[in-house]
């Protein structure tokens, strides 16, 4: 049963002084849209009879069937507590449906509940705990971004040395506003970089906080002068950012992933759900890494993962069992990053590990050492793969991965894949300032 009823948000934005309230929704892409209403408008909304235009929402629908319906989910309701104490502003996340009445196939949060449902089938409950990086950058005399930043701070410093302490306080303070609860803010390892993690959810609401949290991020660094970036490598010789992924499976109650009589405190479900990511890696990498300048984080020397691997001890491969058990168990994936649409990374990582568990697969022995030290040799023994090297490599692995394909749906799949290929192609023509300082005076 959910939290609110349509006469508790009635109510909620009577008492608060509400004035404006947005529909929130996601292109395909991960981009947020919204369409804003006043109050007089709430109770139309309610009853889902909002209408836009789908045709202009980036992988949506064609001109001819345009018209789409946004249905409020109700527990979704929150009031912006960074926006005037008078004429408040709130939001509700909704679902996309068509004009049939039907969910329309290109929204990604359908995507998502798909893949839940698919659980859901199977007993399972999907929890999800992001970690998500970002820069703080200074912005130029009429507000646009920059890559500047006088801050020299490392891993875990604090102030006076971390000149962002102030505004991810900030961020915190309203973040918990909301209802987040957060369990950790920190610097991370590159001047300018900062990390806030909250706490887990179930997959749904765990994906609308991570859309949620990257608006307030944004919002509140603006305010203080500063422009927010989740873009994966903005500088070049310093780490990117990341958003490790960390996934459980409950089941009546109990974390599905935990066995205390195995060596790794895994059970068979844990090794087959890790077997699936493992297997569909390459078709998902696309999806969760789905920026050119996603490849530019995943390069080694910077902590982040390239090899397809896993261990129980050791932070190098692609995927890590961290050290919680019990309740605690988890699969932590570690390459995704935050340009990542979150809906549709969830729903892929979900189906994966499902298509794991479907049909017992097993993953390879774990890499308990430092995997950036191995031999050549080594790991064409070990028979470990590599993550795509760009962002055309991983359309390829895509394409090529039917049930990721599947996954998606076929609308988003085959828009998805259109848009990939487009922004790999200009990329390709583009000539870059690093190609004039290397060439025009040579050749």
């Amino acid at each position: 049963m959910g939290k609110y009823t349509k006469q508790d948000i009635i109510r909620m934005v009577e008492e608060e002084d509400v004035e404006f309230i947005r529909l929130q929704f996601t292109d395909i892409f991960g981009t947020l849209k919204n369409v804003a209403i006043t109050k007089s408008q709430l109770e139309k909304a309610l009853d889902n009879k909002c209408m836009f235009d789908g045709s202009s929402v980036d992988g949506f629908a064609r001109i001819e069937e345009s018209d789409m319906c946004l249905h409020p989910d109700l527990d979704s309701f929150i009031i912006f507590p960074w926006r005037p104490q008078q004429g408040k502003v709130a939001r509700l996340i909704c679902d996309v449906y068509g004009n049939d009445g039907k969910p329309f196939m290109g929204d990604p949060r359908y995507a998502l509940r798909r893949a839940i449902k698919e659980a859901a089938d199977m007993g399972y409950t999907f929890n999800v705990g992001p970690e998500c990086e970002f820069f703080l950058f200074h912005t130029d005399e009429v507000g646009n971004p920059t890559t500047i930043s006088h801050e020299k701070a490392g891993y875990f410093d604090l102030g006076p040395t971390d000149l962002g302490e102030n505004v991810r306080r900030d961020i915190v303070l309203n973040l918990e506003d909301m209802g987040f609860e957060i369990e950790a803010s920190h610097h991370e390892c590159a001047p300018a970089q900062h990390e806030i993690d909250f706490k887990y959810d179930e997959a749904l609401q765990a994906a609308d906080n991570i859309i949620t949290f990257k608006l307030a991020v944004k919002t509140i660094a603006k305010r203080h002068g500063l422009h927010a970036t989740f873009m994966p490598k903005p500088k070049y010789g310093v780490a990117g950012s990341g958003m490790h992924i960390n996934m459980s499976l409950f089941k009546d109650g109990k974390n599905a992933f935990a066995d205390a009589d195995d060596k790794n405190g895994l059970s068979k479900v844990a090794y087959s759900f890790i077997a699936g990511i493992m297997k569909h890696m390459d078709g998902m990498a696309a999806i969760t890494n789905p920026l050119v300048n996603s490849y530019k984080r995943l390069v080694p020397g910077y902590e982040a993962p390239i090899y397809v691997a896993w261990s129980a001890s050791n932070r190098s491969p692609l995927i890590r069992i961290p050290s919680a058990r019990g309740n605690g168990t988890r699969v932590e994936l570690r390459c995704p990053d935050s340009a990542a649409n979150p809906y549709l990374a969830l729903a892929v990582c979900l189906m994966a590990g499902l298509d794991g568990i479907k049909k017992g697969l097993v993953p390879p022995a774990s890499i308990d050492s430092n995997i950036f030290e191995l031999t050549p040799a080594q790991m064409k023994k070990l028979k470990v793969s590599t993550l795509p090297q760009d962002l055309g490599q991983a359309i390829v692995g895509l394409e090529k991965d039917k049930f990721v394909q599947e996954a998606l749906g076929d609308h988003i799949a085959t828009r998805y894949i259109e848009g990939k290929k487009r922004e790999w192609g200009l990329f390709n023509e583009y000539v870059s300032d690093w190609e004039i300082d290397r060439y025009l005076g040579k050749y």
